[in-house]
């Protein structure tokens, strides 16, 4: 397969020279994919497979329109880049607008610190899998449903352009997904866990704390009172804060959302001020280890940190080539796409908010009633608004964590949610449990983090 790819290297390297003079901007990504996926419902297989793929697709700009053209035999490349051209020359009526970036050779691949998971068997990947089934069911015997899925993928990707950049990068990607649904009469609770890694196989196999701590909150919540609906100002945990950060706040970020919609890119006007001075966000794939770092995005745009927030004014967004030019900005290495399938967008990476200097302890301090959440069991945006479900909760009396209750739904507006943080807590965690959707590519990996947060009036939805 390498030599494959070696060969298609030459002969896109000779296609671009040919055809470049055909439009403003010519792009060739080629892919080779390889990956298992298992998925057990209890003690059915669902899913048990390994598979190979090699494809690619080019894109042409000209006079700002675009063709695409995806191809899965490398024996079609110079009839799908004739495809693209004749697409691009066909709705191209306006300027060709690319924010600049120096041309690149490089080859790259993001390093491991263990074991790479595509040396694993997959009688041995498949033994793991019945293993954190055997012990979601062992937890209780009200468990009655469980969910195991893992998946592992390897990637290579060589990118060429009429500009003269030539890439190739490479990463290995891990993520597993756990779940246990508890039934009680007619009460049903489910827990779940979801964790990924691009450095090892081992960091999947030592996790019987985690597994089991998902079928431990499905039991636990069914004698559990909801918690009563109401305002109150609540503190959640990292793991909400990155889900915060990137559903309800990164997604705002991505500059094709703006340039599309007058009135967001109002919005989101660079200088307006969104949350308390201490608060700082970003994005990047520049930092080291997580699922959403690499060396180049898929235009060949070198990772950065942007720093979105900054003091709690709004300083940054994330872009593409196109969406910088448009907006007269610097691109930040946010074109991503899920294969080659589709054309790259923007796209978050590794999304955190920075740790403050409020001691954890003290975020309690002086809440008469309020919420602890903590973890996730699933949510939503719409726009600027959000609502998450969390994993576990408390209740919150005269400064000290109370009795544990379900049902907690928190909701809001973004950006008065950022305006009412009170407090940044001093810890922080990254969760690398993030596979992103948006534009129909879904699952692309992504990594979350941030501190503990104190905010006053969210609406906690529950039992009225």
């Amino acid at each position: 397969m390498a030599t494959k790819l070696a060969d298609a290297q030459n002969l896109i390297s000779d296609l671009i020279s040919r055809y470049s003079s055909h439009v403003d901007y010519l792009m060739i990504r080629i892919e080779e994919a390889e990956g298992t996926d298992i998925l057990l419902r209890g003690d059915k297989v669902e899913t048990l497979s390994e598979g190979i793929s090699v494809g690619g697709h080019i894109r042409a700009c000209y006079k700002g329109g675009w063709g695409l053209s995806s191809f899965n035999q490398l024996s079609t490349v110079k009839e799908r880049i004739e495809e693209a051209i004749a697409a691009a020359r066909m709705v191209g009526d306006e300027t060709t607008l690319l924010a600049p970036i120096k041309p690149v050779q490089a080859v790259c691949s993001l390093p491991l610190t263990g074991k790479n998971p595509r040396q694993i068997p997959l009688a041995q990947k498949k033994e793991l899998c019945d293993r954190y089934t055997e012990l979601l069911k062992s937890v209780d015997h009200r468990i009655t449903t469980t969910s195991v899925r893992y998946s592992d993928s390897s990637q290579r990707v060589i990118l060429a352009t009429s500009e003269g950049t030539l890439i190739s990068q490479s990463w290995v990607d891990m993520e597993m997904r756990f779940a246990a649904t508890a039934k009680n009469g007619e009460t049903v609770q489910t827990g779940r866990e979801t964790t990924g890694s691009r450095k090892a196989y081992e960091d999947l196999v030592n996790l019987d704390t985690q597994v089991q701590s998902a079928a431990q909150r499905a039991v636990a919540a069914l004698s559990l009172p909801s918690v009563k609906g109401n305002t109150y100002t609540v503190v959640i945990d990292p793991i909400l804060t990155g889900l915060f950060v990137h559903e309800a706040f990164g997604h705002l970020s991505e500059a094709d959302m703006a340039y599309e919609n007058p009135d967001l890119l109002e919005v989101m006007t660079i200088g307006r001020q969104f949350g308390p001075e201490e608060l700082q966000i970003f994005d990047g794939a520049a930092p080291e280890g997580h699922r959403g770092s690499y060396f180049y995005d898929d235009e060949g745009t070198p990772a950065t940190t942007t720093q979105l927030i900054k003091d709690g004014i709004l300083v940054g967004r994330l872009h593409s080539r196109e969406t910088a030019g448009k907006l007269a900005e610097t691109p930040t290495g946010n074109a991503r796409c899920l294969n080659y399938h589709y054309t790259p967008i923007v796209r978050m990476t590794n999304t955190w908010i920075e740790r403050g200097e409020t001691p954890v302890a003290d975020l309690f301090t002086g809440i008469k009633e309020g919420v602890y959440a903590r973890n996730w069991l699933g949510g939503m945006t719409n726009g600027e608004m959000f609502t998450f479900s969390a994993g576990e909760a408390w209740m919150i009396r005269n400064g000290r964590i109370a009795e544990p209750v379900k049902d907690v739904t928190l909701s809001g507006n973004v950006f008065q949610t950022l305006a009412d943080i009170e407090a940044i807590g001093d810890d922080f965690y990254w969760d690398e449990s993030g596979g992103c959707g948006k534009g129909g590519q879904n699952g692309l990996p992504v990594g979350c983090g941030g501190p503990s947060l104190r905010i006053r009036d969210v609406v906690v939805g529950g039992e009225i």
